[in-house]
């Protein structure tokens, strides 16, 4: 006995049967009745990506939130969850509850997650610029002048005495290169890791003054406007 053709029709160059869920997608496509499944999909896998991103976040940017409990729980267990396939099922959860979200909490949720990815950066180049005036106070005799000019607020005698110490105790030329060699690291003295505390210090607090200065109002004869150009 012959199978009964189904009924449908053909789209670059596939059948898609009539009823089928890739009918539906297409009917709802062309109609523009609400997003496809493949989109559904796509918005389904970044919302349990998000969701698995909050185990990332500070608990201070976290609190703000007031999550529900339920998904607050369901990171809890994937947090301790070890098993791979446990892991992904309840990973797979978590997805699920973020989509109950509504789009208000789902943009607190990226903003949070900015503003932390913002601070880790800011963290990571305040570092790298502690380290290299480090470097520069130790290898160079007129970086201290430098370094007061920019920073007058500083502790001068304090500066002064740690760069020498560290110039003091530092590592041999032969020491260091035995030590690279060996895949470690020179062994550094306290003053150098009090000098770099001490820089470090300072440029966060000129970044906090700068954050909370006030922009100062700009004054009309200072700037050289004249009463004709007031008026004009």
């Amino acid at each position: 006995m012959s199978r009964k053709p189904k009924k449908g029709y053909f789209v670059r160059g596939q059948f898609v049967a009539e009823g089928s869920e890739l009918d539906e997608e297409l009917k709802r496509e062309m109609h523009g009745d609400g997003p496809s499944k493949t989109d559904l999909k796509a918005q389904s896998t970044e919302l349990q990506a998000l969701g698995e991103k909050l185990l990332t976040l500070r608990s201070d940017l976290l609190a703000p939130l007031d999550l529900p409990s339920k998904l607050i729980d369901g990171l809890q267990e994937l947090n301790r969850i070890t098993n791979f396939e446990g892991k992904r099922r309840q990973s797979q959860y978590v997805g699920k509850l973020m989509r109950q979200l509504t789009e208000e909490q789902v943009d607190a949720i990226r903003t949070a997650l900015d503003e932390q990815r913002k601070g880790s950066a800011k963290d990571t180049l305040r570092l790298h610029a502690a380290e290299n005036w480090r470097e520069r106070l130790i290898g160079e005799d007129a970086a201290v002048n430098a370094w007061v000019s920019q920073f007058p607020d500083t502790d001068v005698q304090q500066l002064r005495a740690l760069v020498r110490q560290a110039r003091k105790d530092a590592p041999a030329p032969g020491d260091a290169r035995v030590a690279e060699s060996q895949g470690q690291a020179p062994r550094q003295s306290r003053a150098y890791r009090e000098l770099f505390q001490l820089v470090r210090d300072a440029l966060e607090r000129a970044e906090s003054a700068a954050e909370t200065q006030p922009v100062q109002p700009i004054d009309a004869d200072e700037a050289g406007y004249t009463d004709d150009s007031r008026a004009g």
